[in-house]
């Protein structure tokens, strides 16, 4: 139901005239099973595409808004986490009796500084990794998440496209920042973090803001033709 009055509301959109993108970006129709249609092409060209607006009130904002965490959007029958770890990290190890699906040992190189993490699974152990949401969920209810459908905050929140393994304290250093507030600390990660922060906003119709957009064009300009990143991000059914 939700993909059907989403794919109705892009075509209304389009068919309105309302909505014109810059040559060498397109919006296409969602694969089955997907909720929301997907972008393809320059980044730099998907940013110009991006309405430009102050943020709203973050009167209303919680978690909960984006449902539970960690739902199994995709359906492979694992939780996004595990999945998102057992898609970012090496040799890891799982569970026995989970289907691959919980894991247990692994060693990330994170994205965001450029070293290597052990991961093992613990209370005291599992917070050396966490899963960040690329475009924070706070800043995506204060650029337009607050009005989509709770189906579909939902799918933002636990869309594999948004979600990657990285180092913990730097995760808590970012906390809700937009480009304008944080970037990697990883020089060489840069481009591809805001092509992907700019894949999650078009996705999901969300904004920018003025400075959030002027940071994210800073960082593109150093790698002209930058891509939107493939929606290839989800992690195949494990083995049974």
């Amino acid at each position: 139901m939700v993909q059907a009055l989403l794919t109705a509301a892009l075509v209304m959109l389009l068919g309105s005239g309302c909505a014109a993108f810059p040559d060498g970006f397109a919006i296409t129709a969602p694969d089955a099973g997907a909720a929301t249609p997907t972008a393809t092409g320059n980044a730099a060209t998907a940013l110009a595409s991006l309405p430009v607006k102050g943020r709203a009130p973050k009167t209303g904002y919680t978690r909960d808004q984006f449902g539970p965490s960690w739902a199994d959007v995709d359906r492979n029958g694992c939780d996004q986490r595990n999945d998102v770890l057992a898609r970012d990290m090496t040799d890891e190890t799982f569970k026995p009796g989970t289907h691959n699906c919980v894991v247990l040992t692994g060693r990330l190189h994170d994205p965001y500084s450029g070293k290597d993490i052990a991961f093992t699974r613990g209370q005291d152990t599992s917070s050396a990794v966490q899963i960040d949401h690329v475009v924070a969920l706070s800043n995506a209810w204060q650029t337009g998440a607050q009005q989509l459908d709770p189906a579909t905050r939902q799918l933002l929140g636990n869309d594999p496209l948004n979600l990657l393994a990285v180092d913990g304290p730097l995760n808590n250093q970012k906390g809700d920042g937009d480009a304008a507030t944080w970037l990697p600390p990883q020089r060489g990660y840069r481009c591809t973090y805001v092509a992907r922060q700019v894949a999650v906003k078009v996705k999901y119709h969300l904004w920018v803001t003025a400075a959030e957009r002027d940071a994210i064009n800073e960082i593109l300009q150093r790698c002209p033709g930058e891509p939107l990143p493939a929606e290839s991000t989800v992690r195949p059914a494990p083995a049974a």
